[in-house]
């Protein structure tokens, strides 16, 4: 396993970074095989409040207890807790309350890295950095971070945090795959002018990048059977994935190497990418997934990459989870 820095901040963890969001109900993933996901050689954990309302963390909690110190505890707020509207968002009342409820179900006393899961348009920069620092002072959060910010939402923080003397994120946690480069565009650049560790989510692409599906075969990934949409090649966007996963997978194959090794070798190859978030059910699929811990891409393989998905082309731009509010909502962009 491979050892990066975190951005600046000195903490030092392994470039495959454990996701927590099939722990419970939503990938069936018992308390045994979470504690053994865990014990599988990796030092970064990362969950949130909302996977599994709450299960994840506490499956997480119990598989850490006895090695917390050895681990480097990650987790999010921000998504909806629930239907009461205030239960949600990034605002003073609602991280404090929160983070308590994150540190009972973890049982733990702090959290390594907190991070804001989306971007809150209702509350202020201000607002939010004021509570993570206040969070951070009195030692319930080491660090803080931001999850899937648009570019401008990330420097805006930045110079939030220098005006008000505030302490600022240190961390972005994007969305980026072979078949979603979007964010080489302008987040990674921000993100390196910044000194920002990046953690990178969903680098097999919700699954598409992981062996399993390939033109002529049905596909039957757990992923698909409850976004079926994401799935459905009679669709332009992932007709255009599958037509992009037959020609990696023949670099792949070209390189010796299996369509998991090209994936994650290709995200943390990156200079601004720390470490990529693997999200695996079973300890078979945390197996096939280190074994690309190692696997450094040639030049070769990346040019054949970039020939196949350019650099900076998302190939199902409409998944986004950054997009500006009013690319979503009509009326915001109405007078």
């Amino acid at each position: 396993m491979q050892y990066r820095t975190l951005g600046r901040t000195g903490v030092q963890v392994s470039s495959l970074a454990l996701g927590a969001m099939n722990f419970g109900k939503i990938g069936r993933t018992t308390q045994d095989e979470a504690t053994a996901l865990v014990d599988g050689g990796i030092n970064l954990i990362d969950t949130a409040d909302v996977y599994s309302d709450g299960e994840s963390e506490e499956l997480v909690g119990k598989a850490i207890a006895g090695r917390r110190d050895d681990l480097v505890l990650a987790t999010k707020a921000g998504l909806p807790m629930g239907d009461e509207r205030n239960h949600q968002g990034s605002s003073r009342r609602w991280l404090v309350t929160e983070l308590d409820n994150s540190l009972r179900r973890l049982g733990v006393d702090h959290i390594d890295l907190y991070q804001i899961h989306r971007w809150d348009p209702r509350t202020s920069d201000e607002e939010t950095l004021s509570a993570l620092t206040d969070l951070q002072r009195v030692g319930k959060i080491r660090y803080f971070g931001s999850s899937t910010f648009p570019a401008y939402r990330i420097v805006q923080a930045q110079w939030a945090a220098r005006e008000h003397r505030l302490s600022r994120y240190v961390t972005e946690q994007p969305s980026y795959s072979l078949l979603q480069r979007g964010i080489e565009t302008h987040v990674l650049p921000v993100a390196e002018e910044y000194g920002l560790g990046v953690l990178v989510w969903s680098p097999l692409a919700s699954g598409w990048l992981s062996g399993a599906i390939r033109a002529g075969q049905e596909i039957t990934t757990s992923r698909s059977t409850f976004m079926p949409q994401r799935f459905d090649t009679t669709i332009p966007s992932n007709r255009a994935r599958l037509d992009a996963v037959e020609q990696l997978a023949k670099v792949a194959d070209e390189a010796g190497l299996t369509m998991i090794q090209l994936a994650l070798g290709f995200v943390t190859a990156h200079p601004a990418v720390t470490s990529a978030l693997i999200g695996p059910r079973t300890l078979d699929h945390l197996h096939s997934q280190l074994a690309a811990a190692d696997t450094v891409l040639s030049a070769d393989v990346l040019d054949a990459i970039d020939a196949i998905v350019a650099p900076g082309t998302d190939l199902a731009a409409h998944e986004k989870f950054d997009a500006p509010p009013a690319l979503l909502d009509p009326s915001l962009r109405r007078r």
